[in-house]
């Protein structure tokens, strides 16, 4: 095993582990959320079944309000870090690893949003997971297309420079 693979199976790891901790706060922030509700329904002897329906639903709201005051999640941000050192590390220049670290913040922030709005806590964590990866991807892509442009621009003020020299070393001959 190579050190390139350690560390992408250390970091992969990491971005898991920071992923699941966002889905544990939101899962026992539900839970506890509908235990209360539960306790507190039934001592006011709601019947079990509205009390249920009840507990569901102020479940739900606590889930959503442990998302939203959730303000720093940071499975994302170490994803991205770790992405930017790590382009660095393998011989990448500053601009490729701010791209790479930047898809990687981008897609792990949307695909955890479209997973946990589908199947919830697994979702999320599947979800963060791709997009991660897709973000990543899409920051090396987007700066392998910056670096051509900028390659062919250089290549044609070579080309048009080493043109006007023939000419004019044409014009001297003569």
């Amino acid at each position: 095993m190579s050190t390139g693979t350690l560390a992408c199976t250390v970091k992969e790891g990491v971005k898991l582990y920071f992923y699941n901790i966002r889905s544990a706060h939101v899962e026992k922030a539900r839970n506890l959320a509908i235990e209360r509700a539960l306790l507190d329904a039934l001592g006011q002897g709601i019947s079990a079944k509205d009390a249920a329906k009840q507990a569901q639903k102020e479940g739900a709201k606590a889930a959503k309000l442990a998302t939203r005051q959730a303000k720093r999640i940071i499975g994302p941000i170490i994803s991205s870090g770790w992405d930017f050192f790590e382009a660095l590390y393998y011989g990448g220049t500053i601009t490729e690893g701010f791209l790479r670290g930047s898809g990687t913040l981008f897609g792990a922030y949307a695909g955890g949003f479209l997973g946990e709005a589908r199947l919830g806590r697994f979702g999320y964590l599947v979800g963060s997971h791709l997009g991660s990866w897709v973000g990543g991807r899409i920051g090396l892509m987007v700066y392998d297309v910056v670096n051509g442009v900028n390659f062919l621009l250089q290549f044609s003020k070579e080309l048009s420079s080493s043109k006007a020299e023939v000419e004019l070393n044409n014009a001297n001959s003569q």
